[in-house]
């Protein structure tokens, strides 16, 4: 058998380049079938795990474990609220009791005069409700900054008392809020439990119209007891709103005097020992805060 070295030089060199030519073809045609198995442009093909990173396979966002998708911490979209203004009014202040003159004097609320501001309940250990309300609302502003609002505060534990209970209404009247809360809880018997919202009456006396917020007010406040039901696990008042958590007030100037959509919520009974040992707990508050923050945000986004 002839192994080609008797074929003539010109034969010989055609013969090489077509085996030369073969194994370039070969090569090329297995460089395209790995290329298309991988998916044509690096990534998996349809059907196949795409490549995960460890750190987001154990947790999920937020840092939470989510295993079979179990445990994800749930949050509102980040920047939901952004646009909106939100004004949080804590009741009382710490110091009105050092100035009891200045809180005594009277203004005007559109249907009557009434005292500048008081100095709030208190449990019966002592813990001030100004003390409770100055703590939640800046554990809700906190949150409800993550989801993008602008929170403007009436106070920030930054006055030596007050501010009267008109200014609190100018405050969010001059913010043009697109909600206002107001943030309580109650001095009333022991054995009398629950959270309740306040909403505002129809008056149309003086400076007061609150004929434009009345509806929206309502919306806002039906959402904030259903979120703060839901998130603290603490029942609607036994004493105030029949079972609804709701009750209607037109003796507040915080509300009386308000352009914009406000509800007061009275958190608890500081006079009651069960209702004041979740008013005083820490972890409590963060979940009054969660549920305030929910509330709001409900109305602000449906």
């Amino acid at each position: 058998m002839s192994n080609g070295s008797s074929l003539p030089p010109h034969r010989r060199l055609r013969g090489t380049l077509l085996v030369v030519l073969a194994a370039v073809v070969v090569a090329g045609l297995g460089g395209w079938l790995v290329w298309h198995a991988s998916g044509r442009d690096g990534g998996p093909r349809a059907g196949q795990p795409a490549p995960s990173d460890p750190a987001e396979s154990a947790t999920g966002p937020g840092g939470s474990h989510t295993p079979g998708g179990k445990g994800v911490k749930e949050h509102g979209p980040r920047d939901s609220l952004k646009g909106k203004v939100v004004v949080l009014d804590p009741g009382h202040n710490p110091h009105n009791g050092e100035h009891g003159r200045e809180i005594a004097r009277q203004v005007d609320i559109g249907n009557a005069r009434k005292e500048c501001d008081t100095t709030g309940t208190a449990t019966n250990d002592g813990y001030a409700e100004a003390s409770f309300t100055l703590d939640v609302v800046r554990r809700a502003r906190t949150l409800l900054q993550e989801q993008g609002a602008k929170v403007v505060l009436t106070q920030d534990g930054d006055r030596p008392y007050g501010p009267c209970v008109d200014e609190r209404a100018e405050i969010g009247n001059k913010a043009h809020a697109d909600a206002a809360l107001s943030l309580h809880a109650d001095g009333s018997g022991a054995g009398n439990r629950g959270f309740h919202v306040i909403l505002p009456a129809r008056v149309t006396d003086g400076p007061a119209d609150t004929t434009a917020i009345v509806g929206p007010s309502r919306q806002l406040g039906e959402r904030l007891a259903g979120r703060f039901r839901a998130v603290t696990g603490s029942a609607a008042s036994n004493y105030i709103g029949g079972g609804t958590g709701l009750d209607k007030r037109s003796d507040l100037g915080g509300l009386n005097l308000s352009t914009v959509p406000k509800v007061f919520l009275e958190c608890g009974n500081m006079r009651d020992p069960k209702d004041a040992a979740q008013l005083t707990d820490a972890d409590w508050r963060q979940k009054a805060a969660r549920g305030i923050t929910e509330g709001i945000t409900d109305f602000l986004t449906r």
